[in-house]
């Protein structure tokens, strides 16, 4: 007899051993004709233009970032939706459920309103790289001395 986390256990040695089954079926079967078109790179079926190692601004990685935490925090919203939606389904004398879950809810949104007004004052929701000021520091050491170390050592 097998309990139920047996049944688990062995659902997910059967999955595993499924895969790994149809991975060698699949080797075994495929043709391996490899070719200079075929080990080539594409992009969408077309030739790419330029090296593939591009380096992106950071800026795309931050606004993803800022993107997916606030979906994942407004799937939070769902179940409360559902509960307050069917507020007759809870016995609660006075509605005092109704009004604690909208006060719950009002402070839960406040954060998230607070999170992305600190993303947006901080310049992280910016497109628009900032400017570099030069600093206004003078070396006291002649240039001339830097100019004989590089000639020195080039």
């Amino acid at each position: 007899m097998l309990s139920d986390f047996g049944y688990i256990l062995l659902f997910i040695i059967s999955a595993i051993a499924f895969t790994a089954l149809m991975l060698f079926v699949a080797k075994l079967i495929r043709p391996n004709r490899p070719n200079l078109e075929k080990l080539s790179t594409y992009e969408s079926g077309e030739e790419p233009d330029g090296n593939a190692n591009v380096r992106f601004n950071m800026r795309f990685y931050v606004i993803a970032l800022i993107f997916v935490l606030f979906d994942v925090e407004l799937i939070f919203l769902f179940p409360w939706a559902t509960v307050f939606g069917n507020e007759h389904l809870i016995d609660v004398t006075d509605g005092v459920w109704s009004w604690f879950s909208v006060v719950e809810m009002f402070i839960f949104v406040g954060i998230l309103v607070l999170g992305l007004a600190y993303a947006w004052v901080k310049g992280h929701l910016d497109w628009v790289r900032p400017e570099v000021t030069k600093s206004n520091y003078e070396s006291k050491i002649p240039h001339s001395i830097y100019e004989n170390i590089n000639k020195k050592y080039s």
